[in-house]
């Protein structure tokens, strides 16, 4: 069953002069360390940035409360796959309100896909609640 679905949009040149800005404290506050290493690995490192802040903003709205409620920008992570993919990784209060979502007898899959077209940048999260034992709860 599907517990939350949130999308966001984000421009890339608007990150690019709040990395210019704010450089380092803007950084760690929204970005995990893993993220900051992957984005600053990249040829276009705003986009990277840029994908990730419209993912974590997609995350809170599926999670049904958007930015607000005790939500940190670094509860929602991002990181990679061997093969690419992104997987969304909740800890602190979003974790709390992920687990506080999902029915007993579940457990919950956070999916998440990202895509970039200068100058956008965009994330969908959908929430997906799976039997917590292959069956019927």
């Amino acid at each position: 069953m599907i517990l939350g679905i949130g999308t966001d949009l984000c421009n890339i040149e608007r990150i690019e002069r709040t990395l210019a800005r704010f450089g380092d404290r803007f950084r760690n506050r929204v970005f995990t360390p893993e993220e900051q290493a992957r984005a600053e690995r990249r040829r276009y490192v705003a986009g990277t940035y840029a994908k990730r802040w419209a993912a974590k903003e997609a995350c809170s709205k599926a999670l049904g409360t958007g930015l607000r409620m005790g939500i940190a920008w670094r509860d929602m992570a991002v990181t990679n796959l061997p093969t690419g993919q992104p997987v969304m990784h909740l800890t602190g209060w979003a974790g709390d309100r992920l687990s506080s979502m999902t029915p007993k007898g579940y457990k919950a899959v956070v999916h998440v896909t990202l895509t970039d077209d200068h100058p956008w940048a965009q994330a969908f999260v959908v929430i997906e609640a799976l039997p917590a034992t292959g069956g019927t709860p």
